[in-house]
């Protein structure tokens, strides 16, 4: 009876253990947001306004989870009807034969605080890079509906050519790295 009862216990506890939470993004409290040098003298702001996401954690932090995310590259927004144009084009993204950029996590590892070093494989056109990226873990809390919410932010920096982006290659018009910067809250599911 007794080693029944240690069994059943035991066994609950590797399913609990290893139970995880599913997050998706909340796209009325998440940005997608890039800046590019322009002529080397200023900034171009953008965003991508249609974006998608879902993260898997085992606890109330991101230790050990799991994350991936699509980005719409025809929702581009950088204010100007002609830029965001050009940047669907086949000199950018060439939106209609890559309408997508995704990004799977491979591990996520705590740093210092609430820093995370998160690796994963970014996908942009026809190219997947392997990429590491310092993300900030904002916590956990209730939303106005009391649903639990998840927040975490990343800021980092792509060199466009990796990924075939190859207009203006000599980056003297439009600079060869971009600045990247992620704001994610996310739903409990």
């Amino acid at each position: 009876m007794k080693k029944g009862i240690l069994t059943f216990v035991f066994a609950f506890l590797s399913i609990v253990g290893f139970a995880q939470t599913g997050w998706a993004v909340d796209p009325m409290h998440s940005s997608v947001n890039f800046n590019i040098k322009h002529m080397g003298i200023s900034f171009v702001q953008g965003r991508f306004d249609k974006f998608d996401g879902k993260v898997a954690t085992k606890g109330n932090n991101l230790d050990g989870a799991t994350m991936s995310f699509v980005v719409d590259v025809n929702a581009v927004n950088t204010g100007v009807d002609m830029r965001d144009k050009h940047l669907k084009s086949p000199d950018f993204f060439d939106g209609e034969k890559y309408p997508n950029m995704s990004f799977e996590s491979t591990s996520i590892t705590k740093d210092k605080n609430n820093t995370y070093i998160l690796k994963g494989k970014l996908t942009i056109k026809d190219v997947t890079k392997d990429i590491s990226v310092p993300v900030t873990f904002g916590g956990i809390t209730k939303n106005q509906q009391g649903k639990e919410v998840l927040g975490f932010q990343t800021t980092f920096k792509i060199n466009r050519l990796d990924y075939n982006i190859k207009f203006d290659p000599t980056g003297a018009g439009v600079a060869k790295d971009v600045d990247v910067n992620l704001y994610f809250e996310l739903i409990k599911q």
